[in-house]
């Protein structure tokens, strides 16, 4: 049996730009996309704190070091410049992988600078 688990998460990222004209996609700061073992084209799903909005689009790489987060295309739609969105990648894993399965969690901070980084969410209490 296969399962699908989280691989990686941008937690908190501030949307910089939202692009109408621009082709379809995020385009993320690819020192980010290094550290949270992401891919240009790999098949993202985008959940926007401001609003609720969540949709599916992929990776571009952005400008390294400038902190881009870009929303383009008719996603655009679906942000604000300025918006918080969390932005995860996927896997497929199969029964001997998952025990062993470690998600890269990268904690945004102002200006898209990186907080912290994590392989585990903490258990939620009640």
């Amino acid at each position: 049996m296969q399962n699908i688990l989280l691989k990686a998460k941008l937690h908190r990222a501030q949307v910089t730009h939202a692009m109408l004209d621009y082709e379809g996609s995020l385009s993320i700061d690819s020192n980010l996309l290094e550290l949270a073992g992401m891919h240009e084209n790999e098949q993202i799903q985008v959940y926007n704190i401001n609003n609720g909005e969540r949709f599916t689009t992929y990776i571009i790489s952005g400008e390294p070091g400038s902190g881009i987060i870009s929303v383009n295309g008719a996603a655009a739609h679906k942000v604000t410049e300025g918006d918080i969105i969390i932005v995860c990648a996927y896997g497929i894993y199969d029964e001997n992988e998952i025990k062993d399965h470690k998600p890269r969690l990268i904690y945004m901070g102002e200006g898209n600078s990186v907080s912290h980084t994590a392989n585990a969410i903490p258990v939620q209490l009640a």
